[in-house]
Formats: structure tokens, C-alpha cells, sequence
């Protein structure tokens, strides 16, 4: 059975996601520039979509598949982002890495700063090898952070996902336990 502390950094705090973070999900999420660069954020967001993903979230993690931190700044605990370990593949040991920030949290170095204790946890608490995550190509941003802490480009997969009509090539990038072991030494 997966267990889940909170994890901390300098300026921030990474906690379990709770039920009562619907209302904040609900808001944050509604933004059409957080669904832009997403790959299964919904615009407009339904209403009850939090409740729903929220208890999603909550059985993934209890059948040992997945384990969702809420990014909240430490010096005022505002929800600021999501940061999920999902599809966890105990066979092959290895799992998906998604996330997404709050627009005003942006450009501040949290999500790089967020990726360093889960890629901790990834691979010491859940002991993981191979941690993989996508992203849209038009959203580099994304790349850049997976990029400055060790992820390696494996693929680009050309028109993945349809967002909005649009069909959108996709970026795979993935980190290997030693090289993040090389990296973090």
C-alpha cells in the first residue's frame, strides 16, 4: 500500500490532495490559460469536475497507482498547483509525472523547485526507475523545467492529443533513477 507525507522545500509545501481542495481545483482550473497547455484539463471546466477528480485521485491512490501533492506557497498556504505521480507500474517500475500551476504562481521557480523532493519520492519511498511526462510542444515552459532537473527528451510524437479542435504534437521526456542519482549527488 502506497503511503504519503508531506514534503517540503525552502518555499514551499507539497501535501496530500483532500476533499476540501475542490473549491480551490474548481477555481484555479477554470482558467482558460491553465487548460490551454494541458492535455486533459477540460474550458470551460464543469462544475463538479474537482469533486470528480478529487475522487478519482483519492481511489488511484488507494489501489497503489497514483499519488497527487497540492503545491501550496508556504508563506500564505495558497493553493498554487497539482503535481501527481500517476499510472505507477510496479511491474516495470516505472511511473507518468504530470503538473500544472496556478497563473500567478508561474515563473517563480516553484514547479522546479516542487520537482525536486518528488523526484525523491519517486524513486527512494516508491522505488520507482523510470519516471516519464509529456508535454505539448507549443507549451516549452513545461520542457524547460523537466529538462533543468535531469529529464532527457525520448520522443516527439506528433499530433497526440486534440486540444480544442486543434491536433497537437507532444513531447515524451523521462529520467532514469541513476542518472537523477548522478544528478542529485
Amino acid at each position: 500500500m502506497l503511503t504519503q507525507s508531506t514534503l517540503e522545500t525552502s518555499r514551499l509545501i507539497l501535501r496530500p490532495l483532500t476533499r476540501a481542495d475542490a473549491p480551490s481545483i474548481q477555481t484555479v482550473a477554470s482558467i482558460r490559460e491553465i487548460a490551454d497547455t494541458m492535455i486533459s484539463i477540460p474550458h470551460p471546466y464543469p462544475d463538479g469536475e474537482a469533486e470528480r477528480y478529487i475522487s478519482k485521485q483519492l481511489a488511484e491512490f488507494e489501489n497503489g497507482h497514483s499519488v497527487t501533492f497540492v503545491i501550496e506557497r508556504k508563506f500564505d498556504r495558497v493553493f498554487s498547483g497539482l503535481i501527481e505521480i500517476r499510472d505507477i507500474e510496479r511491474e516495470h517500475s516505472q511511473a507518468e509525472l504530470s503538473f500544472w500551476l496556478a497563473v500567478e504562481a508561474r515563473g517563480q521557480g516553484y514547479m522546479s523547485e516542487a520537482l525536486k523532493p518528488v523526484l525523491r519520492f519517486a524513486f527512494e519511498d516508491l522505488g520507482l526507475n523510470r519516471l516519464c511526462a509529456y508535454h505539448m510542444v507549443r507549451n516549452p515552459a513545461s520542457g524547460k523545467v523537466l529538462q533543468k532537473n535531469g529529464f532527457v527528451q525520448e520522443g516527439l510524437l506528433h499530433q497526440r492529443v486534440r486540444k480544442w479542435g486543434v491536433f497537437e504534437d507532444v513531447a515524451l521526456l523521462a529520467i532514469l533513477r541513476r542518472d537523477w542519482q548522478g544528478k542529485a549527488a
